[in-house]
């Protein structure tokens, strides 16, 4: 009688493991169904929002919002240097470099502006070097404009109602958000995200746009062209610079904007360009040249004043 009490016992017990294993084993492929199935649902809702992104169609300028950001390097050159804080009001900025198109539109609407009918005061020789007469090479519509003298490229600016960017405006827009860092999308060289291409053959400009924006969704703000920007180049100007809005030389933006025929002091570079070492073109670096000069491997990008409603935001 004691044996077969036993035994009942026993396969009750066996019978009790064997329910709780197929309980468990079904809990398990439960969860495992399940998550299965939300790591597909993230995954179409990354697709989805990718596709979006990739078929959003890019506004012309960005919306900079006031407020501080900081400036220059410690790392850097000794003109990037000290770090410093700096208040600019709201502003725009292009998306994109201007291009050969663009710049065409504004030669045949401008033709004392053209390759002939420039003034030899506003060039050193070789404006639009690269072009045959005011025509750009077939295949270089959408390449950042080069060889434009910085006086070319503020009446370009005046033009289409802008203006060139203050060194502070190009920084803050080039740094998309990001503190201290030596490049737009962090403190890693990476020549996969901008045009630095002086070991590929042959190293000239790209299309503007192919390397990936910054968090701003600005594009080539370092690499494929250096950048001319209003102001004229002071080396120790971030040792005594202006808190808001700051401009060397001057504190009448205006003026400068609409005498800038009359400009001969050097004026700044921004963004490095194809030539350059993936490891120099940093968003502090800064550089020098007479607003005569004409450069393979200089462009431009203009800005515009935000609204007075912008500001208020």
């Amino acid at each position: 009688m004691k044996s077969s009490f036993l035994l009942l016992v026993l396969c009750c017990l066996v019978l009790s493991v064997f329910t709780a294993t197929n309980a468990n084993c079904a809990d398990t492929e439960t969860e495992k169904e399940t998550d299965t199935q939300a790591a597909k649902e993230t995954q179409t809702q990354v697709e989805k929002e990718t596709d979006a992104q990739a078929d959003k169609e890019i506004d012309p300028m960005v919306l900079i919002p006031a407020g501080e950001f900081r400036m220059g390097s410690e790392t850097g050159e000794n003109d990037e240097k000290p770090v410093h804080v700096v208040y600019l009001d709201a502003y725009h900025i292009d998306s994109y470099l201007v291009t050969n198109a663009d710049f065409k539109k504004f030669v045949e609407a401008n033709p004392q502006w053209g390759k002939d009918g420039i003034p030899k005061e506003y060039h050193d020789g070789d404006y639009l070097a690269l072009w045959e007469g005011n025509d750009y090479p077939e295949d270089k519509a959408k390449h950042p404009v080069v060889y434009v003298s910085w006086y070319a490229a503020m009446a370009y600016a005046e033009w289409v109602g802008k203006r060139l960017p203050t060194e502070a405006e190009w920084e803050k827009a080039a740094r998309g958000r990001l503190i201290d860092r030596k490049y737009p999308w962090g403190d890693t060289e990476d020549i996969t995200k901008a045009g630095t291409q002086m070991w590929q053959s042959p190293p000239r400009t790209k299309g503007v746009g192919e390397y990936p924006p910054n968090a701003y969704g600005l594009y080539d703000m370092t690499g494929n062209v250096w950048q001319w920007c209003l102001d004229s180049y002071v080396e120790d100007f971030y040792a005594n610079t202006p808190e808001r809005n700051p401009l060397a030389s001057t504190t009448d933006l205006k003026a400068l904007v609409s005498d800038y025929t009359s400009v001969e002091t050097p004026r700044v570079l921004r963004g490095g360009a194809w030539t350059e070492d993936p490891r120099l073109p940093r968003v502090a670096e800064r550089d020098k040249v007479a607003p005569i000069r004409v450069l393979s491997l200089a462009g431009f990008r203009c800005v515009q004043d935000a609204t007075p409603k912008e500001l208020k935001k």
